[in-house]
């Protein structure tokens, strides 16, 4: 079980995720790092546990706003042993392009931004297992182009199954959503997203067939420890 910790960033600070709400997301309060600035909060991380990857949301990408590049090129540099999983909104081959052109980087693409079945089709052709696919549920269920879903035959090697409504509300993981992605990805990766409260949840994960989990809440919490890792 791979557990991928993750950090929003929104007007340039880290900000505490709950309930997929981003416009009323606050700046982040730890006691895994003093503040909120992006390179405290990796920092932090990486004095809990050697994370070999860690999931980076861009939400000025994803909301429009013009991304924080400069800034991931920055975290890139200054922890080189670390894969940077990015969620800056990209779709488009140039936009994922500009994104994978940060060594250590991995482009995460979302089907909140309308994906189409042929737009994965040619980053999975011309990024190959360097773009990771996140499928994006809500309360009321898949966000994105329901044809996406329901081929799993253009989904990349690695995909995250992203239940927005459960993060940061202690409410578990959605494992009916998880089991039917596990079910359709046969031998790719999934990762869960969203509601992951400690070790209990994690083991459970695992013997679904889940690769790993991106979790947030439950670090600073520390309802999962570093013995837990």
């Amino acid at each position: 079980m791979n557990v991928v910790p993750v950090i929003d960033i929104r007007h340039g600070v880290v900000v505490r995720a709950v309930a997929g709400d981003r416009a009323n997301y606050q700046p982040i309060a730890s006691p895994l790092f003093e503040g909120c600035a992006p390179r405290a909060a990796v920092a932090g991380l990486m004095a809990l546990h050697p994370f070999p990857v860690i999931y980076l949301a861009d939400l000025d990408g994803i909301e429009g706003r013009g991304g924080n590049l400069e800034l991931v090129g920055d975290l890139a540099a200054l922890h080189p042993s670390v894969r940077l999983w990015v969620d800056s909104g990209a779709r488009q081959l140039e936009q994922v392009k500009a994104l994978l052109a940060i060594d250590g980087v991995m482009a995460v693409v979302g089907s909140e931004t309308g994906l189409r079945v042929d737009e994965m089709g040619d980053l999975g052709d011309a990024f190959a297992d360097r773009v990771i696919l996140s499928l994006d549920f809500r309360r009321d269920g898949f966000v994105g182009e329901a044809a996406l879903l329901a081929d799993a035959s253009c989904w990349p090697q690695r995909v995250i199954a992203m239940t927005l409504a459960r993060v940061g509300l202690n409410q578990g993981p959605d494992l009916p959503v998880l089991a039917d992605v596990v079910a359709r990805h046969g031998r790719g990766e999934v990762y869960a997203a969203g509601g992951v409260r400690h070790a209990k949840d994690l083991r459970a994960l695992s013997a679904m067939g889940v690769a790993g989990a991106l979790v947030g809440s439950a670090l600073h919490s520390k309802t999962i420890t570093a013995d837990d890792l």
